[in-house]
């Protein structure tokens, strides 16, 4: 009994070893050869179902020895993304590019999301200069003891686009048989579904064999970068380990932006009104003018009392000053003369007769009592003043 169980165990066995086998992810090309501008079938099976992949015609690359450059190495603008059906595989045509690194080249297929799986098929462009792969000093292995975590703060110009920074620190150990000196690490970020942007972080110094060292790396993003970005730890073609990374919004540039719409809106605003202001009339110098016209005419109003009249019209009112009295007297005489008159006196007569000699000897002619020289419309023009004391009828009852 014993002896048959062992029987069907030993036939079981190539059986499950070939499950496992399929387990794995695997690609296969419809061409091992190809030139730049044609294109090869690229066939999966062993992938995670529903798994987005990506795939990449890579230089400097072994299926053993992975991407040594990194997706540096690789024709990214000619990569191809696609995803597995439920039992995990795939069939998609990939365009043949030539990548930046010399060959050998491979066809890098990569997971996007979840687990990292990466499988390497060796691909040979046809016309690609070939360049030997660069030695690696063997026997030294690194493994990360320690979770990794991103230290540092954005800054204030972080707000306004500039580029976040932060170190990349964890803890390794040299589970090798030989030391490891100044190991060369590749750190990645990707966002999304996109692929890693891997760049070497060269750290200086020797980790002998089962020792442990804290390692620091920078790591930097693009100018104005946000959302949900994963960092990656890479060495020796495998990941070690990936840390997520929450970059804000550069709210800085929106306001900058708001700001900009409202300032440049005004200053357009201002220089229109300045030239429409320069090419109208100018309103303050016809202001100016006026102000001054009107305060030559207030000069001259206040200026015009102190003109010296004529010589002919101080004359004139000379004359009328000392005719005043004798017109008042005169005129209280006529009465009594009168009175002498009717009874029959010779004085009147020789008062007529002197009265009448005087106005034909040129003297001034007798005003009426109710006109006064400033007054009588035939007398000459006297003072531009206000009526005198020295009128007749001033103080008559």
């Amino acid at each position: 009994m014993l002896a048959a169980l062992a029987v069907l165990g030993f036939l079981l066995l190539p059986q499950t070893r070939a499950a496992a086998a399929d387990d794995r992810p695997a690609v296969r090309l419809s061409a091992s050869q190809a030139g730049k501008g044609g294109s090869v079938t690229v066939k999966g099976t062993g992938w995670r179902s529903d798994a987005l992949l990506m795939m990449l015609v890579c230089g400097q690359a072994e299926p053993g020895k992975g991407v040594v450059g990194g997706t540096n190495s690789c024709a990214n603008s000619e990569g191809r993304a696609v995803t597995t059906d439920k039992s995990g595989a795939f069939r998609k045509k990939l365009p043949v590019a030539e990548p930046p690194a010399p060959c050998p080249c491979v066809v890098h297929v990569a997971t996007v999301t979840g687990d990292t799986q990466q499988v390497d098929a060796v691909l040979k462009v046809a016309g690609h200069p070939v360049k030997a792969l660069p030695e690696q000093a063997g026997g030294g292995r690194l493994s990360v003891l320690t979770d990794t975590g991103l230290e540092g703060s954005s800054g204030v110009l972080t707000w306004f686009g500039a580029p976040a920074q932060r170190k990349l620190e964890f803890t390794v150990g040299n589970v090798g048989s030989a030391p490891v000196k100044d190991p060369v690490f590749q750190v990645g970020t990707s966002h999304g579904v996109f692929a890693p942007q891997w760049e070497e972080q060269q750290w200086r110094g020797t980790i002998a064999p089962g020792k442990k060292a804290r390692i620091t790396l920078p790591v930097e993003l693009s100018a104005g970068a946000h959302g949900d970005y994963l960092v990656s730890l890479k060495f020796g073609g495998k990941v070690l380990a990936e840390q997520p990374w929450g970059v804000g919004r550069p709210w800085g540039v929106t306001v900058f932006w708001l700001l900009l719409c409202v300032v440049v809106p005004a200053a357009v605003f201002r220089i229109g009104m300045a030239v429409v202001d320069r090419l109208r009339p100018n309103r303050r110098r016809s202001a100016r003018a006026g102000r001054h016209r009107t305060g030559r005419l207030a000069e001259l109003a206040r200026l015009l009392p102190q003109l010296r009249l004529p010589q002919g019209a101080l004359a004139a009112d000379r004359r009328a000053a000392h005719a005043a009295p004798t017109t008042r007297t005169q005129a209280l005489g006529g009465t009594d003369t009168g009175t002498g008159a009717g009874a029959g006196g010779p004085t009147s007569s020789g008062a007529a007769g002197s009265g009448t000699s005087g106005s034909a000897a040129g003297g001034p002619a007798t005003p009426l009592p109710w006109f006064t020289p400033d007054t009588d419309p035939g007398a000459p023009a006297g003072r531009l003043s206000a009526p005198s004391d020295n009128s007749p009828t001033k103080g008559t009852t």
